[in-house]
């Protein structure tokens, strides 16, 4: 495939231009074990990624109440989900309701 670029006394210019939220996004990891999440970020942001990681002998999830994730995840799996929207986002497990926490996003 070839490209023909005609000048004709009007000075082109192509600018590259980095969308700053994909530059900056970051991934932080959360695991799930002893009936328990672990650390929640507190530097969390939109667009940031969230690795859940189940470290327990039982399957778990990582569900936000208010329905903008739900990661189900067997013993040793992995999963992720993007944080879309600030805010507190309440997050608990569909399995043992005792595992609670707040996940804080900030824009």
């Amino acid at each position: 495939m070839s490209v023909t670029l005609r000048m004709t006394g009007v000075a082109a210019a192509i600018v590259l231009i980095a969308t700053p939220a994909a530059a900056s996004a970051k991934e932080f990891t959360v695991s799930l074990d002893a009936m328990s999440f672990g650390h929640l970020p507190s530097e969390a942001k939109v667009g940031d990624t969230i690795v859940w990681v189940n470290r327990d002998t039982v399957q778990h999830s990582a569900t936000a109440k208010d329905g903008s994730f739900d990661v189900r995840l067997q013993p040793g799996q992995k999963g992720s989900s993007v944080l879309k929207q600030a805010g507190s986002l309440a997050i608990y497990c569909i399995y043992h309701p005792m595992m609670r926490g707040t996940l804080k996003v900030v824009s």
